[in-house]
Formats: structure tokens, sequence, C-alpha cells
């Protein structure tokens, strides 16, 4: 017996197991490094942030201090994050990447892009122009995304 694909009724059903699809392949790059969604996120938006505050980091995964402390402290045993002092307020922890934590996550958004041409293969390039200027019509009056 073969499998048929799931048949959608509007674009939007289709946008959504696109999506799913790009959100698998992120948690098995993710899975791969012996990493969860969260802790990869963190990882991340420390490379970008290096030095944020643990109330920072429990606002933008929008959690609990409780739970990040726990995130960290795993991070921390493994070598891939540290937390230092704050130079104005020794009370303070600012947390950082390790060399090893963003070595780790190197390369996900690579991976990501090339999933974008794996996921857009069947699409020509005047295809893909065209789905993209729908694309940008469609979210142009949208609300930016948050976390």
């Amino acid at each position: 017996m073969t499998q048929q694909a799931p048949r959608f009724d509007s674009p939007l059903q289709q946008m959504r197991w696109i999506g799913w699809a790009q959100r698998k392949a992120a948690e098995e790059w993710v899975r791969e490094r012996g990493l969860t969604q969260e802790q990869s996120f963190v990882l991340g938006y420390l490379q970008h942030t290096p030095g944020a505050i643990q109330r920072d980091i429990a606002e933008i995964t929008r959690t609990s201090a409780a739970s990040v402390s726990s995130l960290l402290q795993g991070l921390e045993r493994r070598g891939l994050v540290e937390r230092r002092a704050d130079a104005e307020n020794a009370r303070t922890k600012r947390v950082h990447a390790t060399e090893a934590g963003i070595a780790l996550i190197a390369g996900f958004e690579d991976a990501m892009i090339a999933l974008d041409d794996v996921l857009l293969a069947p699409l020509d390039p005047d295809e893909r122009a065209t789905l993209q200027a729908l694309l940008q019509k469609v979210t142009a009056e949208l609300p930016e995304p948050t976390r």
C-alpha cells in the first residue's frame, strides 16, 4: 500500500506543511549535536548577544528564570557557556557562549539555506521569484513576528 500525500484545501495549509518540514529538519540538525531546541537557541542568542544576563535570556525564550538557570547549568557542565561576574556589579552574572558552544552550532544557517533549496527544488527560477513576490505581498501587511 502506497501512502498518498495529504490533501490540502488552502495555500496556508500547504505553507504549514512546509513550515513543519523546516522545523523537523532544524530539530534533527540540533539533535545530531546533542542539543535541545532551547539549548541551541540560547547558544545562538549568546553568540549574537554576548554577556546577556539570565533575565534577558528568560525574556527572549519566554520562560522562567529557574528554567533558564537549569538550561545554563547543563550548558556550563558541557563547557558550552560560562558565566562571568559583571565588572560593575559582582552579583550580576554575564553569560557568554564559549568557543566550543559557538563551534557546535556553526553551520545552522547554512543548513537551513540548503534546506530551502531542497524544498524549492521543484520550482524553476521564475517560479521561485513569483512565489517570493506573492509571499512578500501577503506578509507586507502582517505585524513583524516576535519570538
